[in-house]
């Protein structure tokens, strides 16, 4: 028998991981095929800066789980 529950997350870090990668290849050489590269620099320096907040929350709601995790009775 197949834990669903790691399946479900497994697939969900997949896809996020899948999402970031399309983000950044994508979009960064999109503008430096339009716009040259010092603009793909800085769209590549932005994504980054707007990636910061994302990985504190992740960060927050990770310690939230392993604070819980360990708060409860066995």
């Amino acid at each position: 028998m197949r834990d669903l529950r790691e399946y479900a997350k497994q697939t969900n870090v997949r896809l996020a991981l899948g999402a970031f990668i399309l983000l950044f290849v994508v979009g960064v050489v999109l503008v430096w095929l339009i716009y040259g590269g010092n603009a793909a620099g800085m769209a590549f320096t932005c994504l980054l800066a707007a990636l910061f907040p994302v990985i504190l929350i992740l960060f927050i709601f990770v310690a939230i789980e392993w604070i819980l995790k360990h708060a409860r009775p066995k």
